[in-house]
């Protein structure tokens, strides 16, 4: 045995290593993540969940932290504990997040028995329904194209993330549309780009 680490009130129900490791994040039942150096120090305590926290990730360049909660949210922090995102769209606890390979992509499990797929800003890229229980598992292919989650009721569910062509057309006009429709520096003949194309939700 190394260290032993004592500084939460209550369970710790997850931890983890920055890549470079580093630093170690604990995700615990007290409502806060604790960041420690290996000398077992507190480096940081994150304090904004309004319940437990089930699960912490690293981003792969080790200076993101993305946290998920009974509180229904998953947030994002820098290494120096400051809250920068705030994900909502879960209707119930979050019990598993994160990072894609390439550092750009999170995904949450929720006991509301769906996984979405979230840009780093929030966006919701889609809800995966397919699971009839809380799903607790989560885990990327190497080469990102491919999620894994798992439910309570013991099915495992692989899911295909690469978009067609099609889907990222309609996607990237979802977003733009509004500002081809009303934004003054915009040509009249390039206002009707989207039409037709994507469904704004």
């Amino acid at each position: 045995k190394l260290k032993t680490l004592k500084g939460h009130g209550d369970g710790v129900n997850s931890v983890s290593f920055s890549p470079d490791g580093q630093i170690i994040a604990s995700a615990s039942w007290d409502k806060t993540v604790i960041l420690w150096d290996r000398d077992g120090n507190i480096l940081q305590t994150l304090e904004a969940h309004e319940d437990g926290v089930h699960s912490v990730s690293f981003s792969p360049d080790g200076q993101t932290i993305a946290t998920a909660s009974e509180d229904g949210t998953v947030k994002l922090w820098n290494r120096d504990g400051k809250e920068l995102q705030t994900f909502k769209g879960h209707d119930a606890g979050v019990f598993n997040v994160k990072f894609s390979p390439d550092g750009k992509r999170i995904a949450s499990a929720s006991l509301d028995n769906t996984v979405k797929l979230w840009t780093l800003d929030g966006k919701v890229l889609k809800t995966h329904k397919g699971h009839e229980d809380r799903v607790f598992g989560l885990s990327f292919s190497r080469d990102g194209k491919t999620l894994a989650s798992s439910d309570n009721a013991g099915k495992l569910i692989l899911w295909d993330l690469e978009l067609d062509s099609g889907e990222l057309v309609q996607g990237g006009c979802d977003w733009v549309r509004d500002y081809l429709k009303n934004n003054p520096k915009v040509s009249q003949g390039d206002r009707n780009l989207c039409d037709g194309i994507g469904i704004k939700k």
